[in-house]
């Protein structure tokens, strides 16, 4: 039961972590408008079991007063609200407090600040510790979250469905590139099963201005600029999915067996070996490995 539809209000970000699922970064091109936003939402409405909102990035407070009219829709039709930020505004606790007095006032139920080393040079306090603190003034509900640069034998594991709060990074988007080097792989048969996400029955979605609908950042449900995002929810059946279906009966090995793909390399984990399958199949299946911008440039044409 879809229970969360995640906005990625856009694409664009202040930093360029090593470790983004989606690649976002400065240059980085993709920011929902209002009229999308309130179309998005009248269609959560619809599915007539979601109960949060949340608005992630990139960077939301990027486009603050999108995001602040963003935030109205939704509660005006009685959803729950969340948001994902970097805190890069924490430049001090009263200019946080700046930022996050309107979203008190707006009734938003979960700040989640990223507070890690892919933010942060550890040398005072972090921007994000700032905004805590004057969320906690404030009295809005907020907590921070921590991803680890992965380790030799680090690995991940994430249950499925849950948010993020914690451990190394997942081996998609750019963290396949800069931060697999040097960690311990495993033969790709040996990978059965997501563990990550529950793509049969996913509870939450993210979806992008490019109206792609992301079950997992680049695995793509369907466009709902194309067919209305209610019934795309309404109609998914995974195992009908081209990279869904193998990926539900038997992790990445399966997709790798489907395509004859994959199966001369070995990967750090079930993630890195399902996302760098799926960049060989770009090409085959583009509604569903969408938007391009998420996998590496030119890996497409191979």
């Amino acid at each position: 039961m879809l229970t969360g539809i995640h906005f990625l209000l856009t694409y664009t970000c202040n930093y360029e972590c090593d470790h983004c699922f989606v690649r976002s970064g400065p240059r980085t091109e993709g920011t929902f408008t209002l009229a999308q936003i309130k179309d998005v939402l009248k269609e959560s409405k619809k599915i007539g079991t979601v109960e949060w909102i949340y608005f992630e990035g990139g960077e939301p407070f990027l486009f603050f007063p999108l995001l602040v009219e963003g935030i109205k829709a939704a509660r005006r039709r009685g959803f729950k609200v969340g948001i994902v930020t970097n805190a890069y505004f924490g430049i001090s606790e009263e200019d946080s407090l700046l930022w996050l007095r309107p979203l008190q006032k707006l009734g938003v139920e979960d700040v989640s600040l990223s507070d890690d080393s892919f933010h942060f040079d550890g040398k005072d306090v972090s921007p994000a510790r700032r905004a805590l603190a004057a969320a906690r003034r404030l009295g809005l509900p907020a907590g921070t979250i921590c991803v680890e640069k992965p380790k030799t034998g680090a690995g991940g594991g994430q249950a499925k469905s849950a948010p993020i709060t914690g451990g190394v990074a997942m081996f998609r988007g750019r963290a396949a590139e800069k931060l697999t080097e040097g960690l311990p792989r495993k033969h790709w048969a040996d990978f059965t099963e997501c563990p990550y996400e529950d793509l049969r029955e996913p509870k939450r979605v993210h979806v992008d201005s490019y109206g792609t609908v992301h079950l997992c950042q680049g695995l793509s449900m369907g466009n709902m600029w194309k067919t209305r995002l209610s019934r795309l929810v309404r109609k998914y059946d995974a195992e009908m999915h081209p990279i869904c279906g193998p990926l539900v009966k038997g992790g990445p090995a399966a997709l790798a067996r489907e395509y004859g793909i994959g199966q001369e390399a070995r990967y750090v984990d079930a993630c890195h070996c399902c996302y760098m399958l799926r960049t060989a199949l770009l090409d085959r299946f583009p509604e569903f490995l969408a938007p391009r911008q998420v996998y590496p440039a030119g890996e497409g044409e191979r």
